[in-house]
């Protein structure tokens, strides 16, 4: 693969990893938060499978596959289920912070996440180094969603967010994760989804809706 082509898919996938975040926290509609979630999730094997075709590494192009369905595909279904259960039209009503406010939380976080990069920028111009900053605001997105948001899903979506982050960064950094390592730590998350879905389906069960507020009323 040509330098300069390589250069231009690993911007543009950082890109969309980037942009969908940004529009994940913005969106209120949980239907439309899975479906950024999913694009990140197509922009995250996107990157892998550069990376891979790059460096002719079939392992990489292994792990692109493996990212794209458990990502892009199980990872939302599973959560489109939740949703559904939740019912049509379902909403963030009350996060922490305004949308308004929400947005500007996201640039400061940008500018902390360029200024927390800078030793690392310094190693290398490479397009892979100069996009970590992507992978570190993503992470910063994740924590932001989970401190902000009380629906048990947007908190659901948040710590999937701040996964990609972390993957985005190991990708970019070390040029890729072994097969094995990428496998076990995708199980450990579908695994958490999966108990964090029945849980969530317990809470609705109870109070009638999945608003964490709702846990404070639980007593002994």
């Amino acid at each position: 693969m040509a330098a300069e082509t390589f250069a231009q898919l690993v911007g543009l996938s950082t890109g969309v990893l980037l942009l969908s975040a940004v529009l994940l926290v913005w969106r209120r509609s949980l239907h439309a938060q899975v479906a950024l979630l999913a694009t990140q999730g197509v922009a995250l094997a996107v990157l892998v499978l550069v990376l891979g075709l790059h460096e002719d590494d079939a392992e990489l192009l292994a792990v692109a596959a493996l990212v794209l369905v458990l990502k892009a595909v199980v990872l939302p279904r599973i959560l489109i289920r939740t949703v559904a259960r939740l019912g049509v039209g379902v909403r963030e009503e009350t996060p922490v912070i305004n949308t308004t406010s929400s947005l500007i939380a996201l640039s400061l976080l940008t500018m902390l996440a360029y200024l927390v990069s800078r030793p690392l920028l310094t190693l290398g111009d490479g397009p892979t180094t100069t996009a970590v900053p992507v992978g570190i605001a993503l992470v910063l997105y994740g924590m932001l969603v989970l401190a902000t948001r009380r629906h048990a899903v947007s908190q659901l979506l948040g710590f999937l967010m701040l996964d990609n982050g972390i993957a985005t960064v190991a990708f970019l950094i070390a040029g890729g994760v072994p097969l094995v390592v990428e496998l076990g730590v995708s199980l450990d998350v579908l695994l958490v989804v999966l108990i964090l879905q029945v849980l969530t389906s317990h809470i609705r069960t109870e109070f009638g809706d999945a608003d964490l507020d709702d846990l404070s009323e639980l007593r002994d």
